[in-house]
């Protein structure tokens, strides 16, 4: 079922892609540099999360690298 949800992912970005791309200018090189790392990368992240639900948040590292910090500074 996991996979099904990935694949579906995957139609979403490829639709949105679809779409548009043909609206960019063919000058427009780093624009669509950039839109397609962005769906790429989204693309990761949303299959890492439909895997691994549980996987950690960025506010967890944030917390994780500040936290022996605030400790310190309290004393």
């Amino acid at each position: 079922m996991k996979i099904l949800s990935a694949f579906g992912v995957l139609i979403v970005i490829i639709l949105m892609a679809l779409y548009e791309w043909p609206k960019m200018d063919k000058n427009q090189v780093k624009e669509k540099w950039a839109f397609a790392l962005l769906a790429l990368t989204g693309w990761v992240l949303s299959v890492l999360l439909i895997y691994f639900p549980d996987m950690p948040g960025p506010t967890q590292l944030i917390e994780f690298i500040y936290k022996p910090l605030g400790k310190f500074l309290e004393h």
